[in-house]
């Protein structure tokens, strides 16, 4: 898998005019290689030559976290008072004309780009993300199975949310939210990477951190929650999905602008068909919330890639012309904010097929009422 992925990269490599990729922290790393750099001061780099083997570089320390792996790259352990920058500069190709040109993780700590280029003035730095980005877009089936598993974990979370079995009235944010958290953890997932949990206006703030406002009947809390759930490969995939429950009967101006986003969300995820520009499913769900007259408070993107990272490519966002394709995964996820009052968001991860649009959440999309 690692192998293939590489000789994807270097394929793309060849076609951009990259000598050279170099993976630091980030999800590139663990995508390419399958092994996840803890974001420390010490320097770890996958250094992929475009011609020629991969050499990883760790600090010492760190390799018996790594599982090594000959076919896909060598291992280049520094200790501490070694400059692990120059096995990274040993490692790197000699460019045509005098120049290396360098795709260097977008993620990155900026120091090891400034100490790079003052040990090889000859490197002209572009972002990795031109070359992987293509590469990660694109699902395969097993991805898109693991996307599938821990979209089931999550939405098996909120469910229970819908029917009332998870206490709410009375309880803080911060509380319902660390109890999800734990869910996220028990469905199988490794990492919590985000719990919303917010209540009456603090919905209105579309990544609210939940705190100790009390939930109370008649209003409305919003949940977006979401994990990493790793497979057998060390690789982990990513959750994300949004619902909204009312404690008691809500209130005719909320169902009413519920509605509007129930259609808004379901005209995105229709228009999600393979070769549609990511900026026309954008438009295909903002153009209801405009009609419905709720435009103005629809502030962001319709969604984004999801996959090894909880927030990738490809955006379905205005002016992003790229076409879907089978295997692209995304979120479909209007949102409704009115500041100080309240907001709603409802979102599903798709994917895109030669077969139609695949909503890997399943659970019920309707305004919950439950009994305060």
């Amino acid at each position: 898998m690692f192998a293939d992925r590489l000789a994807r990269a270097r394929a793309r490599m060849a076609d951009d005019g990259v000598d050279v990729l170099l993976l630091s922290v980030g999800a590139d790393l663990p995508y390419f290689c399958g092994y996840e750099a803890m974001p420390l001061e010490r320097l770890t780099m996958l250094v992929v030559p475009r011609d020629g083997h991969a050499t990883l570089v760790v600090p010492h320390l760190e390799a018996p976290r790594v599982v090594e792996r000959p076919d896909v790259f060598d291992l280049a352990t520094w200790r501490d008072g070694e400059d692990p920058i120059a096995l990274v500069v040993d490692r790197l190709p000699a460019g045509p004309g005098g120049t290396v040109r360098a795709a260097i993780g977008d993620q990155a700590w900026a120091g090891f780009a400034v100490d790079l280029l003052a040990a090889r003035p000859d490197l002209a730095l572009t972002r990795a993300s031109e070359v992987t980005a293509p590469i990660r877009m694109v699902k395969d089936a097993a991805e898109v199975e693991a996307l599938r598993a821990a979209a089931a974990a999550v939405d098996r979370i909120l469910a229970d949310v819908q029917t009332g079995a998870v206490p709410l009235a009375g309880r803080t944010e911060a509380d319902v939210a660390a109890r999800i958290g734990r869910q996220i953890l028990d469905e199988g997932h490794h990492r919590i990477n985000f719990v919303i949990v917010a209540s009456g206006p603090n919905a209105a703030s579309p990544h609210h951190e939940p705190g100790d406002r009390v939930i109370r009947s008649g209003e409305s809390v919003l949940f977006d929650i979401g994990g990493t759930m790793f497979g057998a490969d060390g690789v982990g995939y990513c959750s994300d999905i949004t619902r909204c429950v009312h404690l008691g009967e809500p209130p005719a101006e909320f169902a009413e602008a519920y509605e509007a986003l129930h259609a808004a969300q379901a005209a995105g995820v229709a228009a999600a068909t393979v070769g549609t520009p990511c900026e026309d499913v954008d438009a295909a769900s903002r153009r209801v919330l405009d009609d419905a007259g709720y435009g103005e408070w629809f502030v962001h993107r319709l969604g984004h890639g999801i996959g090894v990272e909880a927030h990738e490519h490809p955006n379905l966002v205005a002016g992003n012309d790229l076409p879907l394709a089978p295997g692209h995964a995304f979120s479909v996820e209007p949102g409704i904010y009115v500041p100080d009052r309240w907001g709603m968001r409802l979102e599903d991860i798709v994917v895109a097929t030669t077969e139609g649009p695949d909503p890997l959440n399943r659970i019920d999309h309707g305004l919950a009422v439950i009994d305060a």
